[in-house]
């Protein structure tokens, strides 16, 4: 049985690509296009196949660009639940300039969801033999769903004994919080907005999260910092992580690999200073790729002992 099963609602197939330049109102040469599964859990199930944990991703699926994005996670070797609708699934464009190494992200809203497609949505949760150990709720929502059928999906895990993980923003995750979840990645500009403030500092951040650790929200609550790393808080105390330096040429799935290494690392039964330090790692990682492509399994792992020797936990984590 899986152990750990990601749902995304608005799955996507990424389109990049390269123009030597980009010019208004000039008809522009570009490279040829590369192809790549993404959307949230999409990304988190291809990243913790590249840390060597299996998952299994839950998605809704149509149309010609559906039946590519099930190609190219089978070419990856994802194992997949795709439910069938009648929308194509959606397409994002990003685009990269050469002269100036600056991205240019086009995505796309997607496709409404059917009330009789998100309750087959609810049927392919419920239809694995035995829960799984994670359940990863990644992305955005499709138009047509409302933030409710994720708080039900939450509920229902969490009566199943499921550890469910949190990654998406506004109501969507306000949604998710208010039904309990056992982990939440927010990150500032999100925490700032549930706790009513129009900025945090790095010491106003751990207090918010904790407010949500408090408030039976989450156990677990990983702020990401961006360039300044993440901030992990539980009810032992928080923990900050600063961010390696790096070359970053994108930041394309770089909150979705964090999440991979979270999940991973948890799956594995590492502490929390050594899960915090693999997730920074894994998004720190992603950073080095261009384009859409995630981490390469060699910088996290150089990554990850770097910060494991350099930058020690704080007393409580």
């Amino acid at each position: 049985m899986p152990r750990i099963v990601t749902l995304t609602l608005n799955p996507t197939v990424d389109k990049s690509t390269t123009a030597d330049h980009i010019i208004p109102d000039h008809k522009l040469r570009c490279e040829a296009p590369k192809f790549e599964p993404g959307g949230g859990g999409i990304n988190v199930s291809r990243a913790l196949r590249r840390l060597g944990s299996d998952s299994v991703a839950v998605f809704p699926v149509g149309g010609p660009s559906g039946q590519l994005l099930r190609q190219l996670l089978s070419d990856e070797h994802i194992e997949q639940r795709p439910i069938e609708v009648e929308g194509w699934t959606r397409e994002n464009f990003i685009v990269v300039d050469a002269s100036t190494s600056q991205q240019y992200r086009f995505g796309m809203p997607g496709t409404p969801l059917r009330p009789e497609e998100q309750q087959q949505v609810l049927q392919a949760l419920q239809e694995f033999p035995e829960p799984p150990e994670f359940l990863v709720i990644s992305g955005s929502l499709p138009p047509g769903v409302e933030p409710e059928l994720l708080a039900r999906i939450a509920r229902a895990a969490r009566e199943l004994g499921v550890k469910v993980v949190a990654d998406t923003s506004g109501p969507a995750l306000l949604a998710l919080l208010d039904a309990g979840v056992y982990l939440a990645k927010p990150n500032v500009g999100e925490l700032s907005k549930m706790v009513g403030a129009e900025e945090l500092d790095s010491q106003a951040v751990a207090s918010a999260a904790g407010q949500l650790v408090t408030e039976g929200k989450c156990e677990i609550v990983v702020v990401s910092m961006g360039p300044q790393g993440a901030c992990i808080v539980s009810a032992a105390g928080a923990d900050y992580v600063p961010a390696p330096s790096v070359k970053k040429r994108s930041t394309v799935g770089a909150g979705d690999s964090m999440v991979a290494g979270l999940v991973h690392g948890l799956s594995e039964g590492r502490s929390l200073r050594e899960t915090a330090r693999l997730g920074v790692a894994c998004g720190t990682a992603a950073t080095i790729n261009p384009g859409t492509e995630l981490f390469r399994k060699a910088d996290v792992d150089r990554l990850y002992q770097w910060l494991l020797q350099t930058m020690p936990a704080a007393a409580g984590a």
